[in-house]
């Protein structure tokens, strides 16, 4: 059994936002998504996979198609394959996100 404390992954860096691999296999990955104040992941999409996000910490502006919003601590956002999506820091506090995505586009 492979067991991770989440929150003992976390890691900040202020030039960018950091992800930190939990689980990787060809089926799905899950990271640690951490983002200082302004720090943003950029608006793109993936053909074939899906993605959730989960705010652990803190709160964020979140982009899915063609809406954006805010969301805090336990809420789950969902991006499904095709549609755009990213998300920016747009509060004064960290923000802390668990992610997975499925399928893998990235297994080797």
């Amino acid at each position: 059994m492979e067991v991770k404390d989440v929150l003992r992954a976390v890691q900040f860096a202020p030039e960018k936002m950091q992800k930190i691999n939990l689980f990787e296999t060809k089926n799905f990955f899950s990271d640690v998504y951490c983002l200082e104040p302004g720090q943003e992941q950029k608006v793109h999409a993936h053909q074939t996979e899906d993605k959730l996000y989960y705010v652990l910490d803190g709160c964020g502006s979140f982009v899915v198609g063609d809406e954006t919003a805010e969301y805090g601590a336990q809420h789950l956002i969902f991006a499904p394959a095709g549609q755009p999506h990213g998300v920016k820091n747009t509060s004064q506090e960290r923000l802390t996100l668990l992610v997975f995505m499925t399928p893998n586009p990235n297994f080797k």
